[in-house]
């Protein structure tokens, strides 16, 4: 079902804001301009959905568990959150994963990004698709399935490795850990591609995903305003994988922007990531200013 702005905003109900404008600062992603009026009217709602429904997952398990006489264990709920790059989704995943701690009901949320499961800058580069990362093929996709698997059999603590965006690459030796989380959210580009024939997919252990979604020329902006802006800071550092970009000319790297979106970005987006829209519970659809225009739900 489709709901507008004003439709979904209503269905907030009495969930308090717990976030304050110095916090939402800290979260929000580079050049996005959400704000506490885009959290009281998109992200409450959905939060009291995702609580509602993490509830009701907490039921079912417990169901289970008296039917097969089992001591009944917690299961940790898991979030999945999709879309392409630029549009927002890392945003969406740390906020949700801020306001999601604060229900009294699951306040242990975990977060993370499946950057952290990108091969290393030198595999991708002994395999020739470098040029692919971001790719389906440039994710080492067992190891992903596997970590989420042990996440959910309620293992002790899981750990992942840490991706630099800083340095372009996986960080040696540097690990994160996820100890037996409440819920915890998955954010990434792939998040929803089905499996291969006779394999599981990270989004088969999902009780719930959401897809960001904009018009592709909206996405295309955004994601050239923000290069620019990561041109004049964090590019600018000197352990930057871009630091070469940082000095180019505006003309120059407006051109390097254009063609890394068509040939990489905007590529993966058509032929990988747009296609696995349909298979979210929840579809958040921004309009050109980035503020959320309408939510779908699905409801089976």
């Amino acid at each position: 079902m489709e709901l507008s702005r004003e439709q979904w905003s209503e269905l907030r109900k009495n969930t308090p804001l717990t976030l304050t404008a110095d916090e939402l600062e800290e979260l929000r992603g580079v050049d996005d301009p959400i704000d506490l009026a885009e959290v009281t009217d998109i992200y409450l709602p959905l939060t009291r959905l995702l609580n509602l429904h993490f509830t009701g997952s907490k039921q079912r398990s417990s169901v289970l568990s008296a039917f097969l006489g089992d001591a009944e264990r917690r299961v940790p709920y898991i979030l999945g959150i999709a879309g392409s790059v630029a549009v927002g989704k890392s945003t969406t995943a740390r906020l949700l994963h801020t306001l999601l701690a604060r229900w009294p009901e699951h306040p242990n949320v975990g977060l993370l990004t499946t950057d952290s499961f990108l091969y290393p800058n030198k595999v991708l580069e002994a395999r020739g698709i470098m040029h692919r990362k971001g790719f389906p093929e440039s994710y080492d996709r067992r190891a992903l399935v596997r970590f989420v698997a042990e996440v959910k059999a309620g293992a002790p603590e899981v750990r992942a490795p840490v991706y630099s965006h800083l340095e372009y690459d996986i960080v040696p030796g540097a690990t994160q850990v996820i100890k037996k989380p409440d819920i915890l959210v998955i954010e990434g580009l792939n998040v929803l591609q089905p499996a291969p024939p006779s394999s599981l997919a990270v989004n088969d252990y999902f009780d719930f995903s959401i897809y960001v979604d904009a018009k592709v020329e909206d996405i295309r902006s955004w994601y050239v305003d923000r290069f620019h802006k990561l041109r004049r800071t964090a590019f600018e550092d000197p352990k930057s994988y871009f630091k070469y970009i940082a000095d180019l000319a505006d003309e120059e790297a407006t051109e390097f922007a254009v063609n890394v979106w068509r040939d990489i970005n905007e590529r993966n987006l058509v032929e990988n990531i747009a296609p696995t829209r349909g298979r979210a519970g929840l579809i958040l659809y921004k309009g050109r200013d980035h503020s959320v225009r309408r939510v779908r739900l699905r409801r089976t």
